[in-house]
């Protein structure tokens, strides 16, 4: 850190920046925590007794914060999830805290779409998984071709919610606010 602030044109020693390099790896350790963590044990209690219900569960509007393994830059947004039961459910929390387990990494988009709509198929097998993801990338925005607002949207369906054009549509219509 030291380096890249005196590459950037600073004096690393100035007494703003002195303590620079121990706060960004403090928060760096924040920023990287998913690679301590396992979204299998994270999924691994789940529950039979859901009274016999079988249709669509989700979680809607999950924070996303994750960095682009591209630039180290961070990309913000929401996470859409829902599965369909096989039988047996999971703590609604576990589903937020898959989502911050993969984007507390490097990623792409795109990968930790797959990751946590895979992780959630393996942890339970359910009929069907959807994951929807929307985020502004800094790496877009803030740098390059600066666009902000800009959201890049991604999709993973699995099973029934993949093969069923009905569950999708559901899905998205409840992603968007709307009644299902």
């Amino acid at each position: 850190m030291r380096t890249l602030i005196g590459w950037a044109g600073d004096d690393p020693d100035r007494e703003g920046l002195r303590d620079t390099p121990r706060r960004v790896t403090e928060a760096f350790e924040e920023y990287f925590s998913g690679y301590r963590l396992d979204a299998a044990d994270v999924l691994s209690k789940t529950f039979d007794e859901a009274g016999g219900y079988d249709d669509l569960i989700m979680l809607r509007d999950i924070r996303v914060a994750s960095h682009c393994e591209h630039h180290l830059a961070p990309f913000l947004g929401v996470a859409h999830v829902a599965y369909l039961p096989n039988g047996r459910i999971l703590g609604i929390s576990k589903i937020a805290r898959v989502v911050e387990v993969f984007a507390k990494r490097l990623q792409t988009q795109e990968a930790l779409t797959a990751q946590i709509a895979d992780a959630i198929e393996n942890a339970l097998q359910p009929r069907g998984v959807a994951v929807l993801i929307e985020a502004e990338h800094q790496c877009m925005s803030t740098r390059g071709v600066r666009q902000p607002g800009v959201k890049t949207i991604t999709t993973r369906f699995t099973g029934a919610m993949e093969a069923d054009a009905s569950y999708r549509d559901r899905f998205l219509q409840m992603v968007h606010g709307q009644r299902g």
